[in-house]
């Protein structure tokens, strides 16, 4: 049993880790809830341990792993603090506000044996894992481009912030998503284009971006908006014998903000009308057009793994050369945005 606790009792801690870490009854066992003060937004989970005090957490030697979870511009000094209490860590995304931060943690790891790890969740989103068996299918035949967009329609956010900072960053807040996709299936990018931009004007809330990799003759492209009335297609990938495209996003953050939660059956499941469109050549030169049944997506994936590799000695499912780069190109990127 890996026995965790968590700095953070906010939105991220309660919709978007505890009920995947709870749903692993057999291996994962929540024992103490940290925040500075006292919240009454989210319902306490029976058996939970909640404390104003953060002692309670580096004071227990039965709890193996922290799990960081709160505003980004923490995300380095708390991390830090359990490394240095002798504890290992799983630190949200963005998982540090730098490189330099990043590569300093993970020394620190390991100087000490410990691990930390970036909570990359959208690795197994249901729609990265639908494209990742058409591409793997062959049916497509060589990958000449691909699309990935996450897209909104919600002006009032960068209409109500009228600063730039990291912390409200599209690039950093929602870049730290697609682009970990991108670095983990993909790998390393020979080059990158950047146009990273403020809609609303100088100084003002990034709220676009727009990046290319580069693989040879491949690109991979990554673009979001806050200002797409009709969402683009969450992946679109071209090949030499086809296309398949993937109009809708992953279901489980829609259940998620439902509060419809893991255990039931039908969590985060595609109907029909959300599968994607593959169009292709066959071999006998004959036209195909046909919907792809999606795969499952499972956030509880990354605290399987978690479990795995402390408790059982296997490898890191997100390597440390992953996070350092993806935090290079954010930095890069946000050279661009004229503060």
């Amino acid at each position: 049993m890996l026995t965790i606790a968590y700095i953070g009792n906010g939105k991220s801690t309660n919709r978007y880790h505890l009920p995947f870490s709870t749903k692993l009854t057999d291996k994962i066992k929540v024992k103490t809830i940290y925040s500075p003060r006292e919240s009454t937004a989210w319902a306490k989970l029976p058996g939970v341990h909640y404390t104003t005090e953060i002692n309670d957490i580096f004071s227990d030697s039965e709890i193996q792993l922290v799990v960081v979870s709160t505003p980004s511009n923490l995300h380095f000094h708390y991390g830090k603090m359990i490394l240095e209490h002798g504890k290992n860590a799983l630190v949200e995304k963005p998982f540090t506000e730098t490189a330099e931060e990043a590569r300093e943690l993970f020394a620190l790891a390991g100087e000490k044996g410990l691990l930390v790890q970036c909570y990359q969740n959208r690795r197994f989103d249901s729609d990265f894992l639908t494209v990742q068996k058409v591409i793997e299918s062959g049916i497509l035949g060589d990958i000449l481009e691909v699309g990935m967009h996450y897209d909104y329609f919600r002006p009032e956010v960068p209409e109500s912030v009228e600063a730039y900072s990291k912390n409200s960053s599209y690039l950093y807040g929602h870049g730290c998503h697609t682009i970990d996709q991108v670095l983990s299936y993909f790998g390393n990018p020979d080059s990158i284009r950047y146009d990273v931009r403020q809609l609303l004007g100088e100084g003002r809330m990034n709220d676009y971006f727009d990046l290319d990799f580069y693989y040879d003759v491949k690109k991979i492209s990554v673009k979001s908006s806050y200002f797409r009335l009709k969402e683009r297609p969450s992946f679109a990938v071209y090949g030499k014998k086809g296309t398949f495209v993937k109009q809708t996003k992953d279901r489980q953050e829609e259940h998620l903000k439902m509060f419809y939660m893991p255990e039931n059956s039908d969590f985060g499941i595609d109907l029909p009308e959300h599968y994607g469109i593959l169009t292709y050549i066959d071999e006998n030169g004959v036209y195909h057009e046909e919907k792809v049944v999606s795969e499952v997506g499972d956030y509880s994936r990354v605290y399987d793994g978690l479990y795995e590799t402390i408790i059982n000695g296997k490898e890191k499912v997100i390597k440390d050369n992953e996070t350092i780069r993806q935090l290079e190109i954010l930095e890069e990127g946000s050279k661009m945005i004229q503060k």
